[in-house]
């Protein structure tokens, strides 16, 4: 199994994980869905994650694959005013990771992350595990420790 920044920063904190690689098709851009299929587990139990420029500053989301962000929600899940989607350049500069494959986990600056409230209904969830084609399922609750996250209902369908 590939060794990431996220595996990284797991196994440091001493917090248990599996880690699920499979082959990404590359004409494949719905990341989260694939690997949902891939993995063969419910796609409301993997979470994308998305880089949100809040107010100018970068806020790390985490949705059901299901869904959409609420930007609105997320805005003010952070006290903030104003949410738009960050620039991909700026993301995977801030995150060290490349779009589809960024994880919540392991980035090279610490981010505010909100993690949807609906990730609390499953034993484990899924999320980038730092490249396409590699997901960690972990516990809800350990997601939350090892991202420091709010727990807010930050997706739509």
């Amino acid at each position: 199994m590939p060794s990431t920044p996220a595996t990284v920063a797991l196994t440091s904190a001493g917090i248990p994980f599996s880690e699920h690689a499979y082959a990404h098709d590359p004409a494949n851009r719905n990341f989260g869905q694939e690997a949902a299929d891939v993995l063969g587990v419910d796609p409301e139990q993997v979470f994308k994650t998305l880089m949100v420029d809040v107010d100018g500053r970068l806020v790390v989301a985490i949705v059901p694959v299901t869904g959409k962000l609420d930007l609105g929600a997320l805005a003010a899940a952070v006290h903030g005013k104003r949410a738009v989607m960050a620039d991909q350049s700026v993301a995977e500069r801030k995150t060290g990771y490349l779009a589809g494959g960024i994880s919540p986990l392991g980035q090279k600056t610490r981010h505010d992350t909100v993690l949807d409230e609906t990730a609390e209904l499953f034993d484990t969830v899924f999320v980038s595990g730092g490249r396409r084609g590699f997901d960690i399922e972990l516990a809800p609750s350990d997601l939350i420790a090892a991202t420091s996250a709010t727990v807010a209902a930050i997706a739509r369908d």
